[in-house]
């Protein structure tokens, strides 16, 4: 497998590439990061980066569209979900493209995977509170109100896959990173009254299975994503029947 540089790594989890080194599958955050729907009884809206958006996947592939797949065979027809999602975005850059979208429509359910950056970064814990606080209140806004229809990832360690081996920070120090971003998004979620799917430890599985991570070395296969909806999938079916 050839890897990138830890510059094309850069460019990978953080936004701040020119578009030329950016690697990102998605849209410019200014054109069409938001999918146009298809018809369905059930509107959905994911909200993250490029663990949502699908960084080096087939759309098909991605959470949020395998998501859709698990949930149509169980009876539920969602829509095409509709994504705010671009690989490299923090916490404050979501909510910015949030702010940008101007979306006025309520969902039925409503995903949120969001903080690999601000930690990798090497953002403010107390930030990353703040901020996330902020747009899971947005999530549950999104849902009008309804929190049963909220639902919270965790963030996967990235510190397994083969691009952490190139990284100034050993892999212990990484999962000890993402373990602090995660109690602190749990603690926030649950205290919200919303839900949290923890697919950290599955991330985890990575190291000793190359199957889960993409071919860029860094981000997870379709493979991983699928384990994280038959997860997440059982949960949303409870609260849209």
């Amino acid at each position: 497998m050839k890897l990138l540089s830890g510059f094309a790594l850069f460019c990978l989890l953080s936004s701040g590439c020119t578009k030329e080194n950016d690697m990102s599958v998605a849209a410019p955050a200014d054109t069409n990061f938001i999918n146009p729907n298809a018809v369905g009884n059930y509107t959905y809206l994911a909200l993250g980066d490029s663990y949502t958006i699908g960084e080096s996947v087939t759309q098909a592939e991605s959470f949020p569209y395998q998501l859709q797949a698990n949930l149509k065979k169980n009876g539920r027809n969602v829509e095409d979900p509709k994504i705010i999602a671009v690989t490299g975005w923090t916490t404050d850059e979501l909510q910015g493209a949030i702010a940008q979208a101007k979306l006025t429509q309520k969902f039925d359910f409503v995903t949120l995977l969001i903080g690999v950056n601000n930690q990798y970064r090497g953002y403010p814990i107390e930030t990353y509170k703040k901020e996330f606080s902020a747009l899971l209140q947005t999530a549950i806004d999104f849902s009008g109100g309804r929190k049963a229809r909220v639902f919270v990832i965790s963030i996967p360690d990235w510190g397994v896959t083969p691009y952490a081996k190139t990284f100034s920070k050993s892999a212990q120090t990484i999962a000890s990173e993402i373990d602090t971003f995660n109690a602190a998004a749990e603690k926030i979620t649950l205290a919200a009254g919303v839900s949290f799917t923890n697919i950290t430890p599955d991330s985890r599985m990575a190291a000793n299975d190359v199957s889960l991570i993409a071919g860029d070395g860094l981000h997870p296969s379709g493979k991983m994503y699928t384990n994280w909806v038959n997860a997440l999938a059982p949960k949303i079916m409870d609260v849209i029947k």
